[in-house]
């Protein structure tokens, strides 16, 4: 499969003058976005340089050829023209995420970047950055952009315990007491890719939520998977951080009226807190959640979802989601994130709880889940 605009670009210029090529191809920014039909475009991503072999590659996965005689690199796909998804342009099987801005890997005629910077209070954590792919047709929000009209809400950042810190978020010109509270995990990403403060400050303005305090609690990356379990340890952890924020800023539903949330493994453990402890928890919010774990070599794969089936309590209300380019099975389980998210819907539907489910055009994330996140918000929140 070959763009048109290419197929006729090599055509004109026979012999292929590469600079003249690279520079007409990329005129317009890339990658190179055509129409196929109603519901699809074509796609044609592009990279200069010496390699082996090169691939758009996240949860996307196109492989680039060389044009002979020049050193540029072309790669053709059809998808669906609401498609939203994060990719790199990696080259001899490498696989990895640009750690720098300048990195090659990086679609740099891409105007849509998206940095993942480190948490300056983990040493342990290293930035990373990716090109965005947005189609036409993929669905903006109105809530993730800081509105100049908004008052912002208050953050305050401390240690919790050697290893975890929490930003507290206080909305503004509320007082504190008896605020229900969002608990989220992986909160560095949460504050700055998912922008959960600037979602509250809109959503509150607008009279769409209810004021509510945030707590983004702050793990170590070197520690993610082992804090990330589900299990009485995390359970402690949420419980004794839930106190640690009312005994210092008066925050906290005495009627257990609090929300936690969490994408990947977060939206794992989310979904755990939301099963075993419903005093604390009346909403789950889990952006394309790790319920195939434990890994096989663990465990029995898919164990929260048969907690699920006599734990889940109908008063908790859920939101999942998970994307359509989830449906590769993974190493670890031989499950794949599209499938086991269905069963855990099913499951919970089956015990009659209330849950909000979508499957959205993309992948394993950020900027799907950080657009999903203001509709997830309200579904859990009524």
């Amino acid at each position: 499969m070959r763009s048109p605009r290419l197929t006729g670009l090599i055509e004109a210029t026979d012999p292929p003058d590469a600079d003249r090529l690279w520079a007409e191809l990329t005129a317009g920014g890339t990658p190179l976005i055509e129409p196929w039909d109603d519901g699809h475009c074509l796609v044609t991503f592009l990279w200069r340089g010496r390699a082996e072999r090169v691939r758009a590659w996240w949860d996307i996965d196109v492989s680039l050829t060389r044009i002979p005689g020049t050193d540029v690199w072309h790669g053709s796909e059809v998808f669906p023209n609401d498609l939203r998804t994060i990719y790199a342009l990696v080259r001899d099987d490498v696989e990895e995420l640009p750690t720098t801005p300048g990195d090659a890997r990086l679609d740099h005629g891409n105007p849509l970047t998206v940095p993942f910077e480190a948490d300056p209070g983990d040493p342990t954590d290293v930035s990373r950055w990716a090109s965005e792919l947005r189609l036409p047709a993929a669905p903006r929000s109105p809530w993730t952009t800081p509105d100049p009209g908004n008052p912002a809400g208050r953050l305050t950042h401390g240690e919790f315990r050697p290893g975890v810190a929490i930003t507290t978020y206080l909305p503004y010109g509320v007082q504190p007491d008896g605020l229900p509270v969002l608990v989220m995990f992986d909160g560095h990403e949460a504050q700055t890719v998912l922008r959960v403060p600037t979602v509250l400050d809109n959503l509150i303005a607008a009279g769409r939520l209810e004021p509510m305090a945030a707590l983004f609690v702050h793990g170590r990356q070197e520690n993610r998977s082992r804090d990330l379990t589900p299990g009485p340890p995390l359970e402690k952890l949420v419980e004794e951080s839930l106190e640690w924020a009312g005994s210092r800023s008066g925050v906290g539903s005495p009627m257990g009226d609090n929300l936690v949330a969490g994408v990947s493994r977060g939206g794992l453990v989310a979904t755990h807190l939301g099963l075993r402890r419903p005093d604390l928890f009346r909403g789950v919010i889990a952006h394309s959640a790790s319920f195939w774990w434990p890994p096989r070599a663990d465990g029995t794969p898919g164990t929260l979802i048969r907690d699920a089936e006599r734990l889940a309590h109908p008063d908790v209300r859920y939101y999942l989601d998970v994307g359509l380019l989830e449906g590769r099975p993974g190493a670890a389980s031989g499950l794949s994130q599209l499938e086991v998210v269905r069963e855990m819907r099913d499951v919970l539907l089956s015990r009659h709880c209330r849950v909000t489910y979508t499957e959205y055009s993309g992948g394993h994330d950020y900027v799907n889940w950080r657009h999903n996140f203001p509709e997830a918000l309200l579904a859990v929140a009524e």
